[in-house]
């Protein structure tokens, strides 16, 4: 029986870069090809780059204490959809959670074109060496180009709530960082869009906006129903 996802607030980060070789590349390079091959005869624009992904990690004292390993995108990619069996490695990334003036969260639904096509959650990302200052892994970076790149939004535009929710869910640690804007859930929509329309091929096909439990779409993943869940609790975000 899978295990229920679970939250917790994290004060910070202390994240590194320690490579290591990754047996589950090595061992199953055939299978792993095979599989990457068959997923760019669907989708052509994907493109076998560089993340990195957790090979160790601890909580102490509230901080996530953590290393990670580089490797290829197809061996990433085949790990998670083969359902991230027991291999030496957790998919941890940041994630960026838009909160608005008016209490409401919003939520990318990724375009049809992309490796996620329809699914919807926060601005997101696997870290890749872009990552990298010096041996540290910086997943506020991580978290400001993932915003940009998707949304076209600053962080600089918003407050950013101290400290991370960590939620684990089997080998997936999602890092939510909490950012507060000054605009309703409407108009911070429209900025989103207005960008998306200015893109010749956007990362984002639409913003949804969630303003409590009932707003949350079946192809919203767990790990954002779990944080949503937590907050809408509270009957205060």
């Amino acid at each position: 029986m899978k295990d229920t996802p679970s939250i917790c607030q994290l004060d910070g980060l202390k994240l590194s870069f320690e490579p290591k070789a990754w047996p589950f590349a090595t061992e199953r390079r055939a299978e792993i090809n095979a599989y990457f091959e068959g997923l760019r005869r669907e989708k052509l624009a994907l493109w076998n780059g560089r993340v990195l992904i957790l090979h160790h990690q601890v909580v102490e004292e509230d901080v996530l204490h953590g290393q990670y390993l580089e490797t290829d995108y197809a061996s990433f990619a085949a790990w998670r959809d083969w359902g991230r069996p027991a291999a030496g490695v957790w998919d941890c990334f940041s994630a960026a959670a838009m909160l608005t003036a008016d209490g409401a969260f919003l939520l990318a639904v990724m375009g049809q074109h992309t490796f996620n096509a329809g699914k919807i959650y926060f601005p997101c990302g696997t870290p890749d060496p872009n990552d990298l200052v010096g041996d540290k892994v910086d997943l506020d970076r991580s978290v400001r180009r993932e915003l940009k790149e998707e949304t076209g939004l600053d962080v600089t535009s918003f407050e950013a709530e101290a400290g991370w929710n960590m939620v684990v869910d089997g080998r997936l640690i999602a890092l939510i960082n909490v950012l507060r804007s000054t605009e309703n859930a409407t108009s911070l929509r429209e900025s989103v869009l207005a960008h998306l329309a200015r893109e010749k091929r956007p990362e984002l096909a639409d913003i949804r906006i969630v303003r409590g439990p009932g707003d949350i779409d079946p192809a919203v993943p767990s790990f954002v129903t779990v944080f949503l869940a937590s907050r809408f609790a509270r009957g205060k975000v």
